[in-house]
């Protein structure tokens, strides 16, 4: 498997539940070659607490609110 320029996933702090929680994007994620785990690369200078979800790359996402 070649190494991608790419994030295979993105990264977003989730605060709330259900539909109601709001998802913040924070970085992205590349999985490892062996596929038993990840690269997260979190943006520059920001706060994160809480739960962290990663997503599938979309290129079709709209915005960060799925």
């Amino acid at each position: 498997m070649a190494k991608s320029v790419k994030p295979s996933h993105e990264a977003f702090v989730v605060s709330g539940e259900g539909e109601g929680a709001q998802w913040t994007k924070v970085g992205a994620a590349w999985q490892h070659e062996d596929q038993k785990g990840f690269n997260v690369s979190l943006v520059p200078g920001l706060s994160v607490s809480g739960k962290i979800v990663l997503r599938v790359a979309s290129s079709s996402r709209k915005s960060a609110t799925t």
